[in-house]
């Protein structure tokens, strides 16, 4: 009788095990877009934004993924720095990182806005929080030598911090006026929808590799 107590405690510690483990494993990871209108949906119902159509992407290839939208139209990287410790709250599994068209638009000097970026990344590094960097492009209006200092950032602090880099955020969009909103600049839900089938893959591979997901 001995035994059999004995036989039965562990297979119910075994159990309670297995069921711990599954709801450890079930558990939703939590992301965050921070960015800009790009990030936010700017003139977009909220469910046609980029994080709402990547999380509705995400859970048709059963990902359990909740993706909050971290995106103020208008912001520059000074104004995401000024933010990204409130906007980014603890338990947050990782972070889509978007920001920099604005300034490039308003024509801040690539070395602030590589300076901002940085100290987000940095930021985001010491509280262990894993990143996957947006890219993003100067307008050619801005010039070449504009152009090249500001496009140059993304991949070299991407090599910095040893984070994922998805070259372009707008890629696909951008010189389509039929995924754009009357502006020429934003994207339209059609337009949004281009940018997470594109993106997807980059996502979906930075997401694998995340502590939480394995």
């Amino acid at each position: 009788m001995k035994f059999k107590a004995a036989l039965l405690h562990v297979i119910v510690i075994a159990g309670l095990a297995m069921t711990s483990a599954a709801g450890a494993s079930a558990r939703t990871l939590q992301l965050v877009g921070f960015g800009d209108s790009l990030m936010a949906g700017y003139q977009l119902p909220p469910a046609q934004s980029y994080t709402a159509q990547l999380e509705t992407a995400l859970k048709a290839k059963g990902v359990d993924v909740a993706i909050t939208n971290a995106g103020v139209s208008g912001d520059t990287t000074a104004g995401g720095l000024s933010r990204i410790d409130w906007s980014v709250p603890d338990g947050t599994d990782a972070v889509i990182l978007e920001l920099g068209a604005n300034d490039a638009l308003r024509g801040v000097s690539p070395d602030d806005t590589k300076k901002n970026l940085d100290a987000m990344l940095s930021r985001l590094k010491d509280r262990k929080i894993p990143v996957l960097l947006m890219g993003m492009m100067a307008p050619p209006n801005m010039g070449g030598d504009y152009g090249a200092r500001f496009n140059a950032i993304y991949g070299s602090l991407a090599e910095k911090y040893g984070v994922p880099l998805y070259p372009f955020f707008l890629d696909g969009v951008v010189t389509q006026r039929g995924l754009q909103l009357e502006d020429g600049m934003h994207p339209n839900a059609d337009g949004v929808g281009v940018m997470v089938e594109k993106s997807l893959p980059a996502v979906e591979q930075f997401l694998k590799g995340l502590p939480t997901a394995n």
